[in-house]
């Protein structure tokens, strides 16, 4: 039986981008959940527009992690097997969802829990350069991760992943910011989550976005990133998931 594959959007603020990538993914996507994180600038009356799409809305804006981990809960309690995260910021290429979603589950061999994107396991034609301090500081806490967690990731920060929805009822997500990722990463680790990485292409159509607040400073972010990870290393113990992956 074909896997039912959800492809989910986190979305705030993005009434200017959010119809052109919804329709991109309308061709390679049939079940499609955006999750918007409390926009207030018509991202609301532009979702309401696309037929054919769900819809949950965070009544405040709570998090790049908060959405994560809504289409986290909301792929497994509609029993989807794949969730696939892409972003709504057109850094990312819909065409690539189906071959993400099916290496969750191979033709031969066993299925993969993590399929996460990768902008720097291989060149393509046309990539483009990412801010020197957000380059820089996903190469210190990959290579941090790796070492140790025992990984062998290339780029941890990549939204764009497709998820075995079985293997995310062992992820506990309190982490509601940026460093969603960094807590993900720990708890695949210390679960033996079976982790592939795909390759994809380095876009950056926009060098001015930011953070917000303090993260915009990078020395404040690295710092910020390394804390949320220590924490995560001293706290999450696999044996509260015992027997449900």
């Amino acid at each position: 039986m074909k896997p039912r594959v959800l492809t989910a959007l986190p979305v705030f603020n993005e009434a200017t981008h959010v119809a052109g990538v919804l329709e991109q993914v309308r061709r390679y996507a049939d079940d499609i959940l955006v999750v918007n994180d409390g926009s207030t600038d018509g991202t609301v009356d532009v979702l309401a527009s696309i037929p054919g799409i769900r819809v949950i809305t965070h009544p405040v804006n709570s998090g790049y992690g908060a959405a994560i981990r809504t289409a986290f809960e909301y792929s497994i309690a509609h029993n989807f097997d794949v969730l696939v995260t892409i972003d709504c910021d057109g850094q990312h290429e819909p065409n690539l969802i189906p071959q993400l979603a099916a290496a969750v589950y191979p033709d031969a061999g066993e299925p993969v829990d993590i399929v996460s994107g990768s902008r720097y396991l291989q060149h393509f034609d046309g990539d483009g350069l990412p801010p020197e301090d957000r380059r820089r500081i996903n190469m210190q806490i990959t290579e941090h991760l790796n070492k140790v967690l025992g990984l062998r990731l290339t780029d941890s920060f990549c939204g764009f992943k497709a998820y075995r929805t079985l293997a995310l009822e062992c992820v506990k997500i309190t982490e509601t910011g940026y460093a969603m990722p960094l807590q993900f990463w720990v708890q695949a680790a210390r679960l033996g989550l079976k982790i592939v990485e795909f390759p994809v292409p380095l876009i950056y159509l926009d060098e001015t976005r930011t953070f917000g607040g303090a993260l915009d400073d990078a020395r404040r972010r690295l710092a910020h990133y390394h804390d949320v990870l220590n924490r995560e290393l001293d706290a999450f113990q696999p044996q509260d998931c015992a027997g449900k992956s």
